[in-house]
């Protein structure tokens, strides 16, 4: 991806190591445990296990440094250059789509953990989005992690997952995440999963839309690019995480997608480049059919 040298978003917060305090101790298997819980039982078990963990380990942390000191700054200039891209994209789809204004996310780079409006996170979680503060939280870490632990190398397979979650604000924005809310009132285990699984799978689709366009607006791709991300895809779907962490796969817990539906979303999002075509698969207020979850 072309990306050095290019326009920097405005809206990024570098607070690592602002005010935070360092994980427990035996972080490492903690962190493992984490994913496990995710991967069976969903992130809403996770943060809940990841937030006992760090109150356990509070009497032994120690104060960080202030934010972004002496950190490299290469992942927080291609953050910036990400992030603009997607205003730059989304603002024009809104523009030309949609009758509301696109509200721009701010991105906090933070490290080991961070208070949201959504809690308290640790790093463990991954990348995320909170739509109670409408923010977007990112350890940059996670990119090595992503590089070492999911085999899933290249500038692009981590645009791939920025642009995922600036996603995930545009559902809340235009309240295309109602359909999950909705089934967690009810409490019902397994439609809260496949509404999971809807949502993020058109999270992975509005990911290809940005690809396309910012393609023909910039021109920031490479050889491989669209690979690189067609690869992370794969490598971050509910079955090969949960084949890697256990040893087997259990659909019915599926929260965000098998690898290949992960692929074939954000395949068809960069074939297509059609915002409006992303309700298709949770269905909303603009309207359109709901394809059916066996069909996704």
């Amino acid at each position: 991806m072309r990306w050095r040298g290019r326009e920097q978003s405005e809206n990024v917060r570098d607070n690592r190591g602002a005010k935070g305090k360092k994980m427990a101790a035996g972080g490492g298997a903690g962190m493992l445990i984490v994913v496990v819980i995710a991967l069976l039982f969903g992130k809403d078990k996770a943060q809940q296990f990841a937030q006992i963990q760090q109150r356990m380990g509070q009497n032994n942390a120690q104060p960080q440094e202030g934010a972004g000191a002496g950190i490299d700054d290469d992942s927080a200039e291609f953050i910036r250059v990400v992030l603009r891209d997607t205003e730059t994209v989304w603002a024009e789809q809104f523009r030309s789509k949609t009758n509301v204004e696109y509200r721009k996310p701010v991105l906090n780079m933070f490290s080991n953990q961070t208070l949201s409006g959504c809690g308290q996170q640790s790093s463990a979680m991954g990348p995320f989005y909170c739509p109670a503060d409408e923010q977007i939280y990112i350890d940059p870490t996670f990119f090595n992690q992503l590089e070492l632990r999911h085999n899933s190398e290249g500038d692009f397979a981590r645009a791939f997952v920025i642009a995922h979650e600036v996603a995930h604000h545009i559902q809340n924005v235009l309240g295309w995440n109602r359909p999950l809310g909705a089934a967690r009132s009810k409490g019902d285990k397994r439609l809260i999963n496949q509404e999971s699984v809807r949502l993020e799978l058109q999270a992975d689709y509005l990911a290809g839309v940005w690809a396309h366009h910012i393609e023909k607006h910039a021109r920031v791709l490479e050889s491989g690019d669209l690979q690189e991300a067609m690869n992370a895809a794969f490598q971050i779907g509910d079955d090969t995480l949960q084949r890697q962490a256990t040893g087997k796969v259990v659909p019915a817990s599926f929260t965000h997608g098998s690898g290949k539906q992960r692929q074939r979303w954000f395949r068809e999002g960069v074939h297509t480049g059609d915002f409006t075509k992303a309700v298709r698969i949770t269905g909303s207020s603009l309207g359109g059919p709901r394809i059916a979850y066996r069909d996704l």
